[in-house]
C-alpha cells in the first residue's frame, strides 16, 4: 500500500478520499486553489500545496502544477476524485512518466473510453447493445440528417469528447437539425477542444441505469449492482438510488453482466461505471463508461458494505481484487440526493454566497458527505454541489421516507442562497417516482407543472 497520496481535487470528494486514506494508514497531501485556502480538506490533510488562483484551468486543471505538487511532497500516488483531471488520459500518462501511480485505469484504456465514439465502437464489438444511430462521428450536417432520417426523430447530437451532461442537444424535427448540429459542434469545441459529434436516436421516457464495477490488473472483475439515476436536470443527476427499482430481476442481472463483460473486454481496471438507457420494454442501450469514482458511489456502498475508495487504492497498488462475485451481497435500498446551491425556480441557476447557518441532518442510517459549514463561502468558481444526503433502509418506501425526513432537518441559510432541497422533496412526493416508474423526463415535467399549493420551505 502507498505511504503518501496526493488528493488532486476539492470539496466533498477530497474529504471522502482523505478519510479513506486515514483509515488505511496513508498520509495525505491536498492541492488547493486560492479560493479553497480555508477549506476543511486543507485543514485536515497532513500537508497542503497551493497550486494556483481560483480559476480551475489555472489550478485544479493544471496538470503540471498537480504533478509538481506530488513530487514536492513525496507522494507515491495521485487520486483525482471525479471531475477536473479524473478522466484525462494525458494527465494519467504524465503521472506515470513521473513515477506516480494514477488511481484509475491505464492511460490507454482511459483514452479510448473517454472518446464516446470510440467507446461505442468498442462496446458494440464486445456485444453491448447500442441505441440506433452512428457509431462513428458525423462530420457534416448532411450526414447527421441522413442518420436522423434513418433512425427516426427525435435524435440527440452528442459531443464525442463530452461528459458531465455537457455537449448534448435533443433535436425533434428535421428543420431544427442543421442549427442544432452547428451549435453542438461549436459548444463541444469550446468545452472540450474537440468538435466531433455523433447522432443517435433519442429514447423518450427512458430510464438512466448504471452499473458499478471493480476490476483489477489481473483480469478479475465484479459488478456491485445497479443504480437508477433518472432524476436529472440538464443531463446532470439530482437523485440516485440502488438498486434500480421496478425492473425485473432478469433485466437487472442482464444489465450488470453485460456491463462487466464489456469492461473486462477492454482491459478496464479500478472503480468504474457503465451507463445505459432502459426503455419501457426493459430493453437497454449502452451510453458510456466512466473511468472514475462517481458522485453517487455512496448508495452502492450502502447496499453492499464495500468501501469503493478503499478498493480503488488496493487495485492501484496492484493487489488482486479482494472480492469474488459470489462474495457480493445486496441488502436493502440506498438513496442519495445532491444538495446543490441553486435556484430551481430560475432554471437551477447557482446562488453562491456565505453560509450563515449549516446544520446537516442525522439519525439512523443517514450519511451526509459535505465540505460545508457555518461561515463557509460558496464561491462562483466551481460546481454548485454542497452536500450529498444518503440514506439506507430495508425497503424502498422506508428509504424514501427516511430521505424526506433527513431533508426536512437540513438547515442551510445565507443571503440570497437557495438550494435544491425543496425541489428534491417534490420529486419524492411524485406518484410516478414513488412507484419507481419515472424517466429522465421527470424534472422537466415537474418544472412545467403548477407549483405545489404548500411548497416545501428552506430552513
Amino acid at each position: 500500500m502507498f505511504s503518501k497520496v496526493l488528493i488532486a481535487n476539492r470539496g466533498e470528494i477530497a474529504l471522502r478520499i482523505l478519510r479513506a486514506c486515514r483509515e488505511l494508514g496513508i498520509r495525505t497531501a491536498v492541492v488547493y486553489s486560492t479560493a479553497d485556502a480555508d477549506s476543511v480538506a486543507v485543514r485536515l490533510a497532513d500537508e497542503a500545496v497551493r497550486i494556483g488562483p481560483s480559476a480551475s484551468r489555472r489550478s485544479y486543471l493544471n496538470a503540471a502544477a498537480v504533478v509538481e505538487a506530488a513530487r514536492k511532497v513525496g507522494a507515491q500516488a495521485v487520486h483525482p476524485g471525479y471531475g477536473f483531471l479524473s478522466e484525462d488520459a494525458d494527465f494519467a500518462e504524465i503521472c506515470a512518466d513521473n513515477g506516480l501511480t494514477f488511481v484509475g485505469p491505464p492511460p490507454r484504456v482511459m483514452s479510448v473510453l473517454a472518446d464516446k465514439s470510440s467507446a461505442r465502437a468498442l462496446m458494440s464489438r464486445a456485444g453491448l447493445p447500442l441505441a440506433p444511430g452512428a457509431v462513428q462521428p458525423v462530420p457534416t450536417a448532411a450526414e447527421a440528417a441522413a442518420v436522423a432520417a434513418e433512425v427516426g426523430y427525435p435524435v440527440i447530437i452528442k459531443a464525442a469528447a463530452g461528459g458531465g451532461g455537457r455537449g448534448m442537444t435533443v433535436v425533434r424535427t428535421p428543420a431544427d437539425l442543421p442549427r442544432a448540429y452547428a451549435r453542438t459542434r461549436a459548444a463541444a469545441q469550446a468545452a472540450f477542444g474537440d468538435d466531433r459529434v455523433y447522432v443517435e436516436r433519442y429514447l423518450v421516457d427512458a430510464r438512466h441505469v448504471e452499473v458499478q464495477l471493480l476490476c483489477d490488473s489481473h483480469g478479475n472483475g465484479v459488478h456491485l449492482g445497479t443504480r437508477d439515476c433518472s432524476v436529472q436536470r440538464r443531463h446532470q443527476k439530482l437523485v440516485e438510488e440502488a438498486p434500480a427499482p421496478a425492473l425485473s430481476p432478469a433485466t437487472l442481472d442482464a444489465i450488470a453482466g453485460t456491463a462487466l463483460r464489456g469492461a473486462l473486454d477492454v482491459g478496464f481496471t479500478g472503480a468504474g461505471t457503465v451507463e445505459f438507457l432502459v426503455d419501457a420494454d426493459e430493453r437497454f442501450h449502452f451510453l458510456e463508461i466512466n473511468c472514475r469514482i462517481q458522485v453517487e458511489h455512496p448508495v452502492t456502498e450502502m447496499i453492499t458494505g464495500i468501501d469503493l475508495v478503499h478498493e480503488q487504492f488496493h487495485v492501484a497498488a496492484g493487489t488482486p481484487l479482494r472480492w469474488r462475485q459470489e462474495d457480493v451481497r445486496f441488502t436493502g435500498v440506498g438513496i442519495e440526493c445532491r444538495v446543490n446551491v441553486e435556484d430551481p425556480d430560475r432554471n437551477f441557476a447557482p446562488t453562491p454566497g456565505r453560509l450563515d447557518r449549516f446544520v446537516p441532518p442525522g439519525g439512523p442510517f443517514t450519511r451526509v458527505d459535505t465540505h460545508g459549514h457555518a461561515g463557509y463561502l460558496v464561491g462562483p468558481h466551481y460546481d454548485s454541489l454542497l452536500a450529498k444526503v444518503v440514506v439506507w433502509a430495508p425497503d424502498r418506501d422506508l428509504a424514501l421516507s427516511r430521505l424526506d425526513r433527513a431533508l426536512g432537518e437540513f438547515e442551510i441559510s445565507g443571503p440570497g442562497m437557495r438550494t435544491t432541497i425543496p425541489f428534491v422533496r417534490r420529486v419524492l412526493d411524485d406518484a410516478e417516482f414513488r412507484k419507481g416508474r419515472h424517466s429522465t423526463g421527470l424534472v422537466d415535467r415537474l418544472i412545467a407543472a403548477p407549483k405545489p399549493t404548500h411548497p416545501r420551505r428552506e430552513r
